[in-house]
């Protein structure tokens, strides 16, 4: 009986140090895949972005990918005229408002919107807010039927030249930055 109970005992204590064992193994896996994934994220070509505040006293987020210029052409080239632009890199650029706003006068109830531009080689441009907002491709998913806001905004041409893409909330309300581009979206 004594015998038995010894070989019991010793049992459970190795299948509990296995057990344990499997369960640091396996934390430690996940901490491994967490950092793979951060890592995954720095090494992206185009970080991702993510600014958020207050514009006129109400809350708004803005997530995108920062692509750098590179010395490549942009305008008319890279990102071509009349052709709708994911405004960034990888997957589509959205908003988030908690609050009804307005967007260059016009009003735009609470939600997460993917924010597309349409560039010109003169002249205002159109900004564009769609309902369907996780895409994961940008433009190439994009559809029109989903607009929900177009507005005409007019670009500024500046002397100096920026790097990377940078989408601010800033004054007038959210300033969209690329190369020689200054694009001053009004919100309110």
């Amino acid at each position: 009986m004594r015998k038995t109970l010894t070989i019991l005992l010793s049992v459970l204590m190795v299948s509990g140090f296995v057990s344990c064992n499997s369960k640091t193994e396996s934390i430690e896996n996940e901490q491994t895949e967490e950092r793979q994934s951060d890592s995954n994220e720095e090494q992206r070509p185009s970080p991702l972005e993510i600014k958020q505040g207050q514009i006129n006293g109400k809350d708004f987020l803005v997530q995108y990918g920062s692509p750098a210029v590179k010395g490549r052409t942009l305008w008319g080239d890279l990102v071509p005229y009349e052709v709708v632009w994911r405004t960034g890199a990888n997957e589509a650029t959205f908003v988030e408002l908690k609050e009804e706003m307005k967007i260059q006068g016009k009003s735009i109830q609470p939600g997460k919107y993917s924010l597309f531009t349409i560039p010109k080689s003169s002249g205002a441009w159109t900004v564009i807010l769609n309902s369907e907002w996780d895409l994961e491709h940008g433009h190439f998913q994009y559809d029109e039927k989903n607009d929900v806001l177009r507005v005409e905004v007019t670009p500024v041409w500046e002397e100096t030249s920026q790097e990377r893409l940078s989408i601010d909330l800033e004054a007038p309300g959210l300033v969209i930055r690329w190369e020689k581009l200054k694009l001053p979206i009004t919100i309110e």
